[in-house]
Order: structure tokens, then C-alpha cells, then sequence
């Protein structure tokens, strides 16, 4: 009896690419207290910036070149809350 030869694939698997965190203009900053922020593992990946359509206000930019893509800014609120993503939808 001969054995079946498996194939053999040269092509390494590609990975998917990782989705990036990205505020849109209805960042509200949450009152001064972003809780994407506090929330993000990354140390300066989220910003505070003030808001130029309303300079009172600050809203959050996101550095695109640190943000790991875990999500933790959509999805962990304080206390170990669970949020179906950012309360504004800015995320």
C-alpha cells in the first residue's frame, strides 16, 4: 500500500491586518475624563487635544503607529464595566 503525500504549502499564512483605533468628530472627550483613555494599555497612544470646533472642549486622538488594535478603548469602562463599545459612538 503507498501513503498519500500531504501536500506540503511554502506560503507562510498572512495574518489579518489589526484594526486600529480611530476617533471620529463625535468625541465628546467625556466631560474631561476619556475613559479610552484610561483604559488603553499604550502609554500616549490615546491624546487629549482641544476640540476646534469647540476650543472649551477637549476630544481624543489616536497615534496610529502605537495603537496594538486590542479594543480595550471600546470595550472596558471603569470598574471592570463591560461598554458595547464608546458611549458616544466616537470610536
Amino acid at each position: 500500500m503507498a501513503v498519500a503525500e500531504k501536500s506540503k504549502r511554502t506560503e507562510k499564512r498572512k495574518r489579518k491586518p489589526k484594526i486600529l483605533a480611530f476617533i471620529n468628530d463625535a468625541c465628546t472627550g467625556c466631560g474631561g475624563s476619556p475613559i479610552c483613555v484610561t483604559e488603553c494599555p499604550v502609554d500616549n497612544c490615546m491624546l487629549e487635544v482641544q476640540n476646534p470646533d469647540a476650543p472649551q472642549f477637549i476630544r481624543i486622538d489616536v497615534d496610529p503607529l502605537l495603537c496594538i488594535g486590542c479594543k480595550k478603548c471600546i470595550s472596558k469602562g471603569p470598574m471592570e464595566t463591560f461598554l458595547e463599545g464608546c458611549p458616544w459612538d466616537a470610536i
